[in-house]
């Protein structure tokens, strides 16, 4: 049985949606890196100029104490100063969250083997929520989502399988974009947003997610 519950809803005649995912998608346990839940997040925001010069202001303040290089944020490389920090800063911001998570052990056999489909279903069944619920504007509404496969081809199917659903199932156009983190910065915040959820399935830790669960607006299970 899938769990739901809403906490608002965003008023905005455009919307922005940045996606990550915790986790793998394999389902050998006998591997000591395999995880048990697996995350799909989207961060919703007016103006994700905001998003972005939080990113690039955490980043400047690496590079004056630790002359960090790279132009990119990852959650689980840095220290957890750096992580308290960004999520803090996050949580006063206008922005908005929903997750769906679910426990590998429970996933359909035939799911299981078909990777690609299961990753595009969980992220579907997120969007469907949302349009259930109307939960942002509808009408002018963009799907960014950080890129993970390097196949073109499963971009392309996963780009067009969301968009051809929503038209479909529910009468709205979705531009879904397909960028990597260093292209899109808000991405490296969805990112953190994304482990900290994700450490409270897995690992039991909760101490990121309390920082930003004031802004989870929707938190949902898949194959409960």
């Amino acid at each position: 049985m899938s769990i739901w519950h809403s906490r608002g809803t965003i008023a905005s005649k455009m919307a922005y949606i940045f996606m990550d995912e915790s986790g793998d998608l394999g389902f050998d346990f006998s591997k000591k890196r395999t995880t048990q839940w697996f995350l799909v997040t989207f961060l919703f925001c007016k103006e994700k100029r905001l998003i972005e010069k939080l990113v690039s202001k955490i980043h400047t303040g690496l590079k004056k104490i630790h002359k960090k290089k790279s132009g990119v944020l990852h959650c689980h490389k840095e220290s957890p100063t750096t992580r308290f920090r960004l999520l803090r800063e996050l949580a006063g911001r206008d922005c908005q969250i929903m997750v769906i998570y679910l426990n590998k052990k429970k996933v359909y056999t035939k799911l299981q083997e078909e990777k690609s489909v299961l990753y595009n279903y969980v992220t579907n069944i997120l969007l469907n929520r949302i349009y259930e619920n109307k939960l942002v504007p509808l009408d002018n509404l963009t799907l960014i989502a950080s890129r993970k496969e390097t196949n073109r081809f499963l971009n392309e199917n996963f780009k067009s399988y969301l968009a051809d659903k929503i038209k479909v199932n529910h009468k709205h156009k979705l531009q879904v974009i397909i960028k990597t983190p260093h292209e899109e910065k808000s991405l490296q915040a969805t990112d953190f947003i994304s482990w900290s959820i994700f450490r409270k399935y897995e690992y039991g830790d909760s101490s990121y997610y309390d920082i930003i669960k004031s802004l989870i607006i929707g938190e949902s299970s898949l194959f409960a």
